[in-house]
């Protein structure tokens, strides 16, 4: 190793990229552990609550949104929907497009799951002012913008 080369700990923003790494993995195992009991997984919890809040949106749309290929949501789709929690749908228009619903099993499950998701939140933040909480999420879309714009989403776009 050269002895002129940085360390990423020596970086003044490191405790900064460490500390959101942290924080975003711990909170995805506490809710996790949160929702086991609903026998779901936190990536089926991303599906349907997006499928709560735009109900008939297309595969390809909800893996754009998630940040996930068209491979993986053809893997979690099926699960959800032999568990009739979810359904597919052609597009009235366009019969190569598939719209995605909550049955209404799926919209009582989801319910449950905002439920359990928001007294997480609650506890985790109660005690940070709003407004320190609202700095704290510009500054994640800040990073998410950059994040977006240095590498092309290829999976997000395949199959």
């Amino acid at each position: 190793m050269n002895e002129n080369q940085a360390f990423p700990w020596d970086h003044p923003r490191f405790r900064s990229w460490i500390g959101v790494a942290r924080a975003c993995q711990l909170m995805q195992q506490a809710m996790t552990r949160a929702i086991a009991d609903l026998d779901i997984k936190t990536p089926h919890l991303d599906i349907l609550i997006n499928l709560y809040r735009f109900d008939g949106i297309s595969q390809q749309e909800l893996a754009r949104k998630l940040l996930v290929g068209r491979s993986n949501m053809s893997m979690l789709l099926p699960q959800l929907e032999k568990r009739g929690l979810i359904e597919r749908r052609p597009d009235a228009k366009d019969k190569r497009i598939l719209r995605l619903s909550l049955t209404g099993s799926g919209r009582d499950l989801t319910m449950q799951a905002m439920a359990i998701q928001t007294g997480l939140i609650e506890r985790t933040l109660s005690r940070t002012p709003e407004d320190r909480c609202l700095q704290v999420a510009d500054a994640m879309e800040d990073i998410i913008r950059i994040l977006q714009t240095m590498e092309p989403a290829d999976d997000a776009d395949d199959g």
